[in-house]
């Protein structure tokens, strides 16, 4: 090497040294997931975020949702540790794989960079990074203990509003930072009262050593109005000013917006055509059109008298609500009702929410060998709604289980779908007790986290069930037709390569025998007839 080069290598190196924002734009590589490795071109605020965690100590980031600050904060960390020794830096996320997902982008940007600006790894596997300078950066999962252990040069603090008693991780890792370290707390709002809101209105009053970094969807150059739009429609109002406006969520906020609520009430609801069981619970507002298809949803009660087993009988096509049940019936009653209710209803869809209680009710209704349960993969990636797959069958497959599974991650899915579906008025409602109760269904703030569901003292059985059943309807319509789309191709493929372009809904021209076939779905392969009709159904 040539000592102008070294002196070249020299005077670069030193830049990056000084300049996060230099090095990461010029030298850093990230795993975009459409585009593969690419350079980090960082955006204006990107750039701005960086220099103002070299310039302080401690930095909170109220953010717009998918902005690159987690990535953001791999590359300073990187910085961090190739051009300081002896750091130290603890990133605790919501769960494991989130937190080995920061170090995993550490490490992809120190793999790429060019071997002059490398130093030696001591130790690296998928929860930490170890130079031979003495830095390295570990990723663990929440837990009350996080940060106790050593002192800290810097702690990332990832979705901090999700992370669970990240009030006790502060509290003991403010010990460990006391020697000059810093923190990176990052996070979308989650309600209002938790921990993170708490630190970021400290920091705005100048009341605590946070310094507050503020960043909107528009600080993005490639997100417009029409994006903000698709949010609203995909997340709800609420939802999508929480995750793309950076707003708290205020604890007590009608998750349906009340005057959507109220124009349901003056043009949809009626009063059931029939009143039916003992307690008058079953409302009938349609009775059964044998020429179209429906969906049951039941949500299942507790049994400790506190809240109600709910069911909503929907028309799949127009989603109008035909049907409607609320009590108290127990769960092997609740199994047999709901069977003759879908029955009643053309074999219906039948979903039933398997979480608690729920599986005694499901047990009842495979007992009896209905033919319609609707089954889910356990990574809620296939939905089943076939009628001629054999209970024995699902049951041998050990990823399909029965019933809707509400979750953490699911019930925020059905339940965004259903404010938009209900604010954009697709679905024909005529409950009044489903109205009443979408009126006081509202955000509440808790410790951790904000969730929607009744004002104390009311209960939101009818909601659920009804939010369950818009879910299942749009996937499994979805999934269906999807699958129906893929045969269709499959079967034009086969004709074609059998050289026969006819037009499938017209059928063949000619069997074996010269004779036009009656079965569209019928053709020749290698000199013999072949019924593909299994195809599509």
């Amino acid at each position: 090497m040539s000592q102008d080069l070294k002196q070249v290598i020299k005077r670069e190196y030193l830049k990056c040294a000084e300049n996060p924002v230099h090095f990461m734009r010029k030298y850093c590589t990230i795993q975009h997931p459409q585009r593969g490795k690419v350079k980090f071109d960082l955006y204006p605020f990107q750039e701005r975020c960086l220099t103002e965690f070299k310039e302080n100590r401690y930095n909170i980031i109220l953010k717009s949702r998918q902005l690159g600050i987690s990535t953001l904060s791999a590359g300073f960390s990187l910085w961090t540790m190739l051009f300081h020794n002896d750091k130290n830096i603890l990133v605790i996320a919501t769960g494991k794989d989130v937190a080995k997902n920061l170090v995993t982008k550490v490490r992809v940007m120190y793999d790429n960079l060019p071997s002059w600006l490398k130093t030696t790894t001591e130790e690296t596997n998928k929860l930490s990074l170890r130079f031979t300078n003495g830095s390295q950066i570990k990723a663990i999962a929440s837990n009350e203990s996080a940060g106790r252990s050593e002192a800290l040069s810097l702690l990332i603090l990832d979705e901090a509003a999700f992370i669970d008693k990240v009030d006790t991780i502060w509290t003991a890792a403010q010990q460990t930072l006391a020697t000059g370290g810093g923190c990176i707390a990052l996070s979308t709002p989650n309600g209002v009262g938790n921990w993170f809101h708490q630190q970021w209105m400290g920091a705005e009053d100048g009341t605590n050593e946070f310094h507050p970094i503020r960043l909107h969807w528009t600080d993005h150059p490639d997100r417009d109005q029409t994006w903000r739009d698709t949010q609203n429609k995909v997340l709800g109002p609420s939802q999508a000013a929480q995750e793309c406006d950076a707003d708290f969520l205020t604890s007590g906020q009608s998750v349906v917006d009340p005057a959507i609520l109220q124009w349901y009430k003056d043009e949809l609801v009626e009063s059931p055509v029939e009143e039916q069981g003992i307690d008058r619970g079953m409302w009938i507002f349609r009775q059964p059109d044998y020429t179209k298809e429906y969906i049951v949803v039941a949500d299942v009660a507790r049994g400790d008298g506190t809240d109600f087993s709910a069911c909503q009988v929907f028309e799949v096509s127009e989603m109008e609500q035909v049907a409607e049940y609320k009590g108290q019936l127990g769960t092997t009653d609740y199994g047999n009702f709901l069977i003759e209710v879908a029955t009643k209803y053309n074999d219906a869809l039948l979903v039933v929410e398997n979480n608690n209680i729920g599986w005694a009710t499901i047990q009842t209704i495979i007992d009896r060998g209905y033919k319609n349960l609707f089954y889910q993969s356990k990574d809620l990636q296939v939905v089943d709604v076939e009628h001629n797959i054999s209970n024995k069958y699902r049951a041998q497959d050990r990823n399909m289980v029965p019933g809707f599974s509400t979750t953490s991650k699911t019930r925020p899915l059905i339940i965004a779908k259903m404010e938009e579906y209900t604010r954009e008025k697709l679905v024909k409602l005529h409950s009044n007790r489903l109205v009443d109760e979408l009126f006081v269904f509202i955000y509440k703030t808790g410790i951790i986290h904000t969730k929607a569901e009744a004002m104390d003292g009311y209960n939101d059985d009818l909601v659920m069930s009804y939010s369950i059943a818009l879910w299942v309807r749009d996937t499994a319509l979805r999934i269906q037709k999807d699958k129906n789309n893929v045969q269709w191709k499959l079967m034009d493929s086969m004709l074609k390569n059998n050289g026969n372009k006819k037009d499938l809904s017209v059928g063949f021209q000619k069997g074996n025998t010269g004779q036009p076939t009656s079965n569209p779905y019928e053709m020749e392969v290698k000199g013999d007839r072949e019924d593909l009709t299994w195809l599509i159904k």
